[in-house]
């Protein structure tokens, strides 16, 4: 009981008007650390996206057919911009987060001109295949995440850098 009675009371040798001086914690970085957290999330679905692209060209390779080179090397940009964004959001390097979303803004921009190439008549979509409908999806779904994964990105980045001093 004698605990108890303890642990209600204030510590001996304040009056409670130290509260100034007391550290808090800059709001910077709580939302470093709510970015990161989204920014983990949107690399997840980007895994996700990039796995439904090299499911789409392996299915076309099973088929004898040849790959096609801007899926290939949109999926090669895709995959190695979302490691150095991992590696960019663990490590807290703003290079890495910078070249990620200039990677895979750039392989997620190679996947949407390539499907405004192939696909732009009406009579080509009315005889799409089911394989064809999921790259379409898969690449719908990456613009969309691109465009959340920019604004955390640049938010994040922004957070990092320390604050600007007034001179």
């Amino acid at each position: 009981m004698n605990q108890r009675s303890a642990a209600n009371r204030r510590p001996s040798g304040t009056d409670g008007s130290d509260f100034s001086y007391r550290m808090v914690v800059d709001s910077r970085y709580t939302k470093v650390a709510k970015a990161k957290s989204r920014l983990s999330k949107l690399i997840f679905s980007q895994v996700v996206t990039q796995l439904m692209i090299a499911a789409n060209v392996f299915v076309s390779l099973s088929k004898k057919e040849s790959p096609n080179r801007v899926s290939v090397s949109s999926l090669a940009i895709g995959l190695i911009s979302v490691l150095a964004g991992e590696l960019g959001r663990k490590r807290s390097r703003s290079n890495f987060l910078k070249f990620y979303v200039f990677g895979s803004s750039m392989s997620i921009l190679l996947s949407v001109a390539y499907l405004a190439m192939n696909n732009l008549s009406l009579e080509t979509f009315q005889k799409i295949s089911s394989l064809e409908t999921l790259k379409i999806a898969a690449v719908l779904l990456g613009f969309v995440v691109q465009l959340f994964v920019v604004g955390t990105t640049i938010s994040l980045i922004n957070n990092m850098a320390p604050p600007k001093r007034a001179s």
